[in-house]
């Protein structure tokens, strides 16, 4: 008998006990579709992390002082701004550079008043935090060289001072300082707790002097610096060109330089080990499933005794009966197998639809689970064919 009849046999024999071959499936399909979607999900998160990290900043690198060894802070020299424009004129792997003071202060137009997140720095900031002016314009270098009373403001600020009225050209009090609002911002989001649609952005000089009064025998102090490199490959370089030019300024080693890298990285580490954590825990589904098909094939063989007894008396040998056996078993897993794949791809695609994920599965995890599925049938089919491959033909005929 051919392979081709032995398929044909196996079909009709799980044809004839459907509930019996469905149950059997259900565990296979679950395992699969359980497999498939977390890879997915945990594929969509990375790629969403590493795309929120994008947005907000590309090949970026966060400059601060390192506390004293002693413990003594009073002894720590605060960043300021001249190293932020040093490293902006002598660096020649960075491509932009956003020195940072921000305070939470009172913003006013007519009898509305806000608390909110005010923000000096410098024009670079908008390519620094991948930032686009959506009305208007951002200050410009000369407008922070002038001290000049100028404001751009988040999306969401803007629709709470204004409302549906034209922000632009109009004065708002920032403290008790008057300031021209010259643009509104894109709107971006949130992410890691700051929403900078909430914000208002001012010439970092004017910020120092006139709302903060700040001051330093060093210039003017500033509460952080982020850089962006020119490209991935020249973020290494520009974290040391940054080290060694403040290492220079400041006449002694206390800066360290931290790349968004690293800290994409350690996010990719966490969600992949999530991500194997839920595949391992989806497994054991397939495991399941698979003890469920041995039970289910060692069952079938214990009814069919007389059928395998009367096939083996005409001639089938012990090759045909484990075969046949066997081809029953992966049918079975490879079935439920590709009704699982196509539950967890349907799963994927719902998530992807109702949040911002958007699972990806690779064809090679599909492959992989589908192959899986076989292997799962043929593991577990050998018990069940190889006890009906050996069954004795004359003790077979004669049991009821």
């Amino acid at each position: 008998m051919n392979i081709f009849e032995s398929v044909k046999i196996a079909v009709t024999t799980l044809k004839s006990n459907k509930l019996r071959s469905s149950l059997t499936m259900l565990g296979i399909a679950i395992g699969n579709a359980a497999v498939i979607a977390l890879i997915g999900i945990g594929q969509g998160s990375q790629n969403y992390t590493a795309e929120k990290l994008e947005s907000f900043g590309a090949n970026s690198l966060f400059v601060y002082v390192t506390v004293d060894t002693k413990g003594s802070t009073s002894e720590t020299r605060q960043l300021v701004l001249s190293d932020a424009e040093a490293i902006a004129t002598q660096a020649p792997s960075v491509k932009a550079v956003a020195p940072q003071i921000s305070s939470p202060l009172l913003i006013s137009y007519l009898n509305r008043n806000i608390k909110s997140s005010i923000t000096g720095t410098t024009p670079g900031f908008l390519y620094v935090h991948n930032m686009t002016v959506a009305k208007g314009r951002f200050f410009n270098q000369s407008e922070q060289q002038q001290n000049l009373q100028v404001v751009t403001l988040g999306a969401n600020l803007a629709q709470k001072l204004f409302g549906s009225e034209d922000s632009l050209a109009k004065d708002v009090q920032i403290g008790n300082v008057s300031f021209l609002v010259i643009g509104v911002m894109k709107a971006k989001g949130s992410f890691a707790g700051q929403n900078s649609d909430d914000a208002a952005y001012v010439p970092i000089t004017t910020m120092a002097n006139q709302l903060m009064g700040q001051r330093s025998p060093y210039g003017i102090p500033i509460d952080s610096m982020q850089v962006s490199a020119t490209d991935k490959q020249s973020i290494r370089a520009a974290a040391f060109q940054i080290t060694n030019i403040l290492t220079q300024l400041r006449g002694k080693q206390d800066i360290s330089v931290f790349s968004d890298i690293s800290f994409n990285d350690l996010i990719n580490q966490i969600t992949q080990a999530l991500s194997l954590t839920l595949v391992a825990i989806g497994s054991i589904s397939l495991l399941v499933g698979g003890i469920g098909i041995m039970n289910i094939m060692l069952v079938s063989v214990t009814e069919r005794t007389q059928e395998i007894g009367l096939r083996k008396a005409i001639g089938a040998t012990q090759e045909v009966i484990l075969t046949q056996f066997l081809i029953e078993a992966i049918i079975l897993s490879v079935c439920g197998g590709l009704i699982g794949i196509g539950v967890g791809l349907s799963c994927t695609t719902i998530i992807g639809i109702l949040t911002p994920l958007k699972p990806i599965v690779p064809v090679q995890a599909i492959a992989v689970a589908a192959s899986i599925s076989g292997g799962i049938g043929l593991l577990f089919g050998v018990v069940p064919a190889r006890r009906a491959a050996q069954l004795d033909p004359i003790v077979a005929l004669r049991s009821t």
